[in-house]
């Protein structure tokens, strides 16, 4: 797959992943090493919490949607090199059996002014469970290299 260089990108350009399932599984087995919390590793605590049920740590939701995004067509020039993130938001659990996916948005082109080998993409990110309905959203500020002089388009 091409890589895409500052160049490439137009404001308005949308990016689909792969999917990923994820299953109870996964879900505890994150958990218990990153978010050891009753409502990510207890079918029983979980039906007593705001989730009404087994859900998946929010952070889980991110590492999943990182690699959803590096597999997806969404390919920077030099990976995704992020400096930041706006207005994270999960507006619905993840639940066992969920099936993942990610659309990322281009809104914003800025050419660096001190660094005129790159420019900054800001690229807003939603991940969607099998319904299409949102269940993480979140704008990145990337890093994004020009094209080098007289270069052609690098293969990966």
């Amino acid at each position: 797959m091409t890589v895409q260089y500052f160049e490439d990108y137009a404001v308005g350009q949308i990016y689909h992943s792969g999917t990923h399932r994820i299953d109870k599984e996964q879900i505890v087995v994150f958990a218990k090493q990153f978010d050891p919390q009753p409502y990510h590793l207890d079918d029983e605590a979980a039906k007593n919490s705001p989730f009404k049920g087994l859900a998946a740590s929010g952070w889980h939701t991110a590492a999943i949607t990182m690699r959803l995004l590096v597999g997806g067509e969404f390919r920077p020039a030099g990976g995704i090199l992020g400096v930041g993130f706006d207005q994270l938001s999960w507006p619905r659990p993840v639940r066992p059996g969920d099936e993942l996916r990610v659309t990322s948005e281009v809104i914003e082109l800025r050419p660096s002014k001190s660094r005129t080998d790159r420019g900054m993409v800001r690229v807003q990110n939603t991940t969607l469970n099998q319904n299409g309905e949102p269940v993480q959203i979140f704008t990145g500020n990337l890093i994004v290299p020009r094209r080098p002089a007289g270069g052609a388009a690098q293969r990966y």
